[in-house]
């Protein structure tokens, strides 16, 4: 089942749910609908799949960093 894979995944890893879910399917509600009982369509568990693979190869880069982006607000600069 995926989300035992998930699961073992995220306490290796040390990961929160919705970070996961953000970056291997886009959807930061993912692993919470996992454990509602949500199942995925087989697409979507092959890619899950191999996002963790490859996460687990390189975690630098399966994309795991957000770069900032400064941007201007009303004359104030954030990043």
């Amino acid at each position: 089942m995926l989300i035992r894979k998930v699961e073992n995944f995220l306490q290796r890893h040390d990961m929160p749910a919705t970070k996961f879910g953000r970056l291997a399917a886009h959807d930061p509600r993912f692993v919470l609908d996992l454990r509602m009982g949500r199942t995925p369509r087989a697409q979507t568990e092959a890619r899950t799949l191999k996002w963790m693979a490859d996460y687990e190869v390189s975690p630098a880069s399966a994309n795991v960093t957000t770069p900032f982006r400064a941007y201007e607000t009303k004359g104030f600069a954030h990043v």
